[in-house]
């Protein structure tokens, strides 16, 4: 069983046990969370798709922790003209447990 979920403006195709690295949110470790922006469900092959939402649909999951993503280098260069701008970004991260996905 699997399940296509809104999570802060981002898609997500999850599953049970499964650990999301979804935008920052506010909450601390081991807070409950629930998705309610289920945009497909997925049971053993019956597919329901949702306009825009499967209705009753509700994916539960836990914060594990706050995590920083990998850095990201920002170079900027203008040929023959002496401009060179280096720059680095780590963007936050919530990992979240996904625990169930119910109907």
């Amino acid at each position: 069983m699997y399940a296509i979920v809104d999570i802060a403006g981002k898609q997500f195709k999850v599953t049970q046990d499964q650990f999301v690295y979804a935008p920052l949110m506010a909450g601390e470790e081991g807070a409950s969370l629930e998705f309610d922006k289920v945009l497909l469900l997925d049971n053993e092959g019956t597919v329901e798709v949702g306009a825009p939402t499967v209705s009753g649909a509700k994916v539960s999951g836990k914060i594990i922790g706050h995590v920083k993503g990998d850095k990201v280098i920002v170079f900027k260069k203008k040929r023959r003209k002496g401009y060179k701008k280096k720059n680095g970004h780590r963007q936050n991260f919530t990992k979240v447990l996904i625990e169930t996905i119910s109907k």
